[in-house]
């Protein structure tokens, strides 16, 4: 599997190429273990594997073997404790391995922890939560400050500041992430935005497609300051002021808004970027049955 950009310079990237603890230099030895003698990590910051492609991996497993040793500890009970290599470990299993080959490294808990917390966060399969997840363990747990974290991992000290800025995200725009139905384009566009704006804008991304351009420029209109409004501080309007603006969003995908003057008329305003969105505009009216 090819690496992530950025994140393939391993464990001298982590704890320093030049006072690297000899425990954690290359492995004591290898072995072929028996699957039973190997355990999980408890600390292991991973907590979801794709039962498809765990599946399609013990197929493959079937077939060629394990092309790519797990690596492990030994524990104070015996165990064999995985630093590296759960996945593998697990579709084995299904394949009905009775062993695994295995590289056995001389290693303290701390540094385990460490070790774990990195390996995850180099996978190319983990959504951007999970990342962020991960990047903030390192810091809490490993006592690391973000330009700390920028360098161990080969990010840029801004990309570090993104993954870290979706954590405080509302829950809903985190799971919608989590579960692919935005990208992380928009997630760092929403963030851009109020928090009282956030739920809001994830709604209407989900709801109506939108670009991360759509997201951004949207999040722009709602920062702007608003017209001093001709009516009193106080005045609601009717709901049906609302319902209308249901109905136009069924057409319009940009910020639609109502203002009412105090002779009790009004404008009704359906923002758009560009000439395209107004021939979009034209063909939904023009395919309406």
């Amino acid at each position: 599997m090819k690496p992530q950009k950025g994140l393939g310079r391993g464990l001298d990237a982590i704890f320093g190429s030049d006072a690297v603890d000899a425990r954690l230099k290359p492995m004591s030895r290898m072995a072929e273990i028996d699957i039973a003698e190997i355990i999980p990590n408890p600390t292991q910051p991973r907590t979801q594997f794709d039962e498809e492609a765990l599946d399609e991996l013990a197929d493959s497993i079937r077939q060629l073997g394990v092309i790519q040793p797990v690596t492990v500890k030994k524990g104070d009970n015996g165990k064999y404790i995985i630093i590296s290599g759960e996945r593998r470990w697990r579709a084995a299993q299904r394949a009905d391995l009775k062993s695994l080959p295995a590289y056995i490294r001389e290693v303290d808990d701390e540094n385990l922890h460490a070790m774990a917390l990195v390996e995850n966060i180099q996978r190319q399969d983990l959504n951007a939560i999970e990342i962020a997840l991960g990047m903030q363990r390192l810091i809490d747990e490993c006592h690391l400050t973000q330009d700390a974290l920028s360098e161990k991992v080969g990010k840029k000290r801004s990309s570090v500041s993104n993954y870290l800025r979706l954590l405080k995200l509302p829950d809903e725009v985190q799971l919608a992430l989590k579960e692919g139905l935005i990208s992380m384009g928009h997630a760092k566009a929403i963030a851009g935005a109020a928090p009282e704006q956030q739920l809001r804008l994830l709604k209407k991304c989900i709801k109506k497609g939108l670009s991360v351009r759509q997201i951004e420029q949207l999040a722009r209109t709602l920062a702007e300051p608003a017209e001093a409004a001709p009516t009193t501080e106080d005045e609601e309007y009717p709901e049906s002021y609302a319902r209308l603006v249901e109905q136009l969003e069924r057409f319009f995908s940009q910020e639609i808004s109502i203002k009412r003057a105090r002779n009790g008329g009004g404008r009704i305003v359906i923002g758009f970027d560009d000439d395209r969105d107004i021939e979009r505009f034209i063909e939904r009216f023009t395919t309406r049955p």
